[in-house]
């Protein structure tokens, strides 16, 4: 339950390096590392209720561990996948449906901080979160 709260983007990681291996166009990458990203996580049990609000969008994600879902990324990519609980840190991996590639993503709580990982095509980047 440690996910449980509201989280603001503090800081990002080579996440414009990430965007372009996506194939996010340079405009939408430039806007992408200035979202304002805000997280709610809501866990209970093996359900998670996860809305995101930034600049561009407000959506919200459920799911449940190990069963796969369809998502679609800000910039449109759409994805297919499931999260699931390894020790404390959440573990996604999600197929692209254009290409069939793989975007691994991990999401732990260290600190007072939020650190998602990215992992597509051997380019990493990170997004750090503080409690809001």
């Amino acid at each position: 339950m440690a996910f449980n709260g509201s989280w603001k983007i503090d800081k990002n990681e080579n996440y414009e390096k990430f965007m372009e291996a996506m194939g996010v166009n340079m405009m939408k990458r430039k806007l992408g590392a200035h979202d304002n990203l805000k997280i709610t996580i809501q866990q209970d049990g093996n359900k998670f209720s996860v809305k995101e609000s930034s600049n561009f969008r407000t959506i919200v994600i459920e799911f449940t561990l190990g069963v796969n879902f369809d998502y679609s990324l800000a910039d449109g990519t759409e994805l297919n996948g499931a999260w699931n609980m390894e020790g404390n840190k959440l573990v996604g991996k999600f197929t692209r449906k254009d290409n069939g590639k793989i975007l691994t993503a991990h999401r732990e709580v260290v600190g007072d901080e939020l650190v998602q990982t990215y992992t597509y095509e051997g380019v990493e980047a990170k997004r750090i979160f503080k409690r809001d």
